[in-house]
């Protein structure tokens, strides 16, 4: 769980200060040029159509650990909008707050129910 933890630190970090170099240079005009890419159908596009898939993922999976409940439902707003920026310090919370539990990480404190 250490090494998953420290993981997450540094590639989150990585990202962050990656992001920020992009902003400082482009500004936040990210979403013409991602649709604009994938409307291009272009290997870029291809490349942001599959991130999008992921996105989507990452929010139905957000939504389903927290059985769809409100909360459940704005953080899957938060992890389409935010992905990675969102999901890696979302997991690093939960490795804390699900004692250390792959399990319970992944799938939320449910019954296990046939």
């Amino acid at each position: 769980m250490i090494a998953l933890r420290l993981a997450l630190v540094v590639l989150w970090v990585i990202l962050a200060g990656y992001t920020a170099l992009v902003v400082l240079s482009y500004g936040l005009g990210l979403l013409p040029i991602f649709f604009g890419d994938i409307a291009a159908i272009t290997w870029p596009g291809q490349f942001n159509l599959d991130f999008l898939c992921f996105l989507v993922l990452s929010a139905l999976w957000t939504a389903w650990r927290n059985a769809f409940s409100r909360v459940g439902f704005f953080l899957a707003i938060a992890a389409f909008f935010g992905g990675a920026g969102f999901l890696l310090p979302y997991l690093l919370f939960l490795t804390f707050r699900e004692s250390r539990n792959p399990v319970r990480v992944l799938v939320g404190n449910r019954n296990n129910r046939r």
